[in-house]
Formats: structure tokens, sequence, C-alpha cells
């Protein structure tokens, strides 16, 4: 168990123990709770009811939250021609093959990348790098396509892309405690909604198990997640 600070603990101590609170109470909590001098990211995490080991119940997907994170995102394309222009032109941060070269000597300045299906060939051998840290084009995620210029203004809007994890947990940021407290509750149920929608055919008994939200720093608030099961 990590080591806790004293503002974390004094954050802690305000909540009830196993309380769970509406959503907007909770959204209203993490702010209240908030105490680093930098403007924290609010995350939510989802623990569902599902065996990651088994292909058939791996649960990913992309969402737009209607606000976004709050998070300058860096998007490189991958692309060559005219596709290059039209990344640019869609406010691309780094655009064309050069790039491949770059991130075989250790680049990874970025957060996001796109990239057309023609060029995956070259993008493929890049799989041991870009894999394991998440940045690998998929199509399921909407990062191979030809229409790098939809692909990109969506990334820059707010669209992120989630997967569960091996303990079940998905994780997603959902804004800044900034954020007025009416839009991180927007940008939350459009998340859970996709979760709920995500759902797996081969998921046996209760999906969602729990729901709660957390500021950078701070401690976690647990949700009622019975209000999201009436939509499963």
């Amino acid at each position: 168990m990590p080591k806790r600070g004293k503002r974390y603990k004094d954050a802690k101590s305000k909540l009830t123990t196993g309380e769970k609170l509406p959503p907007q109470d909770a959204i209203q909590a993490v702010k209240d709770l908030s105490f680093a001098k930098f403007d924290e990211t609010v995350e939510v995490v989802a623990r569902l009811g599902v065996d990651p080991r088994q292909a058939d119940q791996v649960v990913r997907g992309t969402v737009s939250l209607p606000h976004g994170t709050g998070k300058d995102v860096r998007v490189l394309v991958i692309a060559q021609g005219e596709k290059e222009k039209e990344a640019q032109e869609a406010g691309a941060d780094y655009v064309g093959l050069e790039y491949l070269d770059q991130i075989k000597q250790g680049w990874l300045e970025f957060d996001v990348a796109v990239a057309t299906p023609d060029v995956m060939g070259k993008v493929g051998p890049l799989g041991r790098i870009l894999g394991p840290r998440g940045l690998m084009p998929t199509p399921k995620s909407g990062t191979v396509t030809f229409d790098v210029g939809q692909a990109v203004t969506e990334i820059k809007a707010g669209k992120i892309e989630y997967r569960v994890d091996r303990t079940g947990n998905v994780h997603a940021p959902i804004g800044r405690v900034s954020f007025e407290a009416e839009k991180l509750q927007e940008n939350l149920e459009a998340f859970m909604d996709s979760i709920i929608r995500a759902r797996p055919a081969s998921a046996k008994g209760t999906y969602l198990r729990g729901v709660s939200l957390s500021s950078t720093m701070g401690p976690g608030v647990a949700i009622d997640p019975n209000l999201y099961r009436r939509s499963a």
C-alpha cells in the first residue's frame, strides 16, 4: 500500500465509509476534496463483472465526451499524399511517414496515433513499442481510417478510448476539477452509457459491480451502481 499524505487523509476522513452517492453528489465531493495546487484530472473507474482473460469478455470502446477532457491531446497522423494535408487542416500536431523512424529511435511525444490503412504495413512493426503504451492505431478504436480529418477532429474534441484491465476495471478521464459540475456529470453519463452498451453477451451475473470518481490526488468517492444497472 502506498503511503498517503496528511492532506489525502484529511480529505478521506470527510467521506463516510461504505457510502455510495448519487452522481451529482459524488462529483461535488470530488471537487470539494481536491487539494492539489494544479488543476487535477477527474477520473472514473468502473468495476465490471467480466473475465478479461476470455477474448469474448474484453470490454473496450470509444466515447466522445460532450465537454472533452480538458487536456490538449497531441495527435500524430501517419499518412501520405493528400491525407497528410487533410490531417494538417484538421489540426493534427504531427503528420507524415518520417515519424516512423523517430518512433524507432524512442520519440513518443504524442497521445494518440492515427494511421491510414495503406500504411499499416509500415506501422505494424512498431507494435512492440506502441502496443504496451496504448498508442497503436487500431480499426476498433477508429484510429485506422482513411477519414483522418474526422478522426483528428473527434479526438481533439474529446473522443477517448477505454479498455478493461486485467483486474476487470475500466479507467477513464472525464474532465478537470475546474469544470462546472454539470459538465462533469454530462461527461460521466456519456461514459457510463458507453460502458453499459459495451456489455459482452457472454458476461454473466452482475455486469456493473462498482463505480467511483476521484481527482488525481484525492480519495475515491463511490457512486451507487444501481443508478446505471437499470440501463443494462
